[in-house]
């Protein structure tokens, strides 16, 4: 079953300013809980978002149980949005679309996650009990560190 998180964070900064930090991967790990255990593993010349640009990471979503990860930008649309896409790792599915609207605050950051389970019934109860409430934390988090380095 493929699910769908979906939210909203205004941020008090300018376009450029909150696209500069989102489309750096290094910035990731300051925004992710650090019991995720969370390592950017790839290293750029240049930081600028491109389509086709490959990301690796290892992650410790469930149990400290260390995970590779790997991202691709499969979409990007210069100040104003662009998609991951997991190429390896825990998810059967994973598509995480980020959108920026400039507004009179300052801009209205959307983040969109498709994201499916493995395992079939026994990724659906995973979600149930762990999952989804995982995500949930992880952008409860999110969203207090961005609110404190955009206030």
């Amino acid at each position: 079953m493929v699910y769908t998180f979906k939210t909203t964070q205004q941020l008090a900064c300018s376009l450029a300013e909150a696209w500069a930090f989102f489309s750096s991967a290094h910035n990731l790990s300051e925004i992710t809980p650090p019991d995720m255990n969370f390592t950017v593993l790839t290293s750029f010349e240049d930081d600028a978002i491109y389509e086709g640009m490959k990301i690796d990471y290892t992650v410790s979503p469930l149990f400290h149980i260390p995970l590779k990860w790997q991202t691709e930008i499969i979409q990007v649309d210069d100040q104003k949005s662009f998609t991951d896409f997991q190429n390896k790792g825990p998810y059967k599915l994973w598509s995480h679309h980020h959108l920026f609207e400039s507004n009179a605050d300052g801009v209205l950051m959307t983040d969109v996650i498709d994201y499916e389970l493995p395992f079939g019934l026994l990724g659906t109860l995973a979600h149930r009990i762990l999952v989804k409430k995982k995500i949930e934390h992880i952008f409860e988090y999110r969203r207090i560190k961005l609110k404190q380095r955009f206030s």
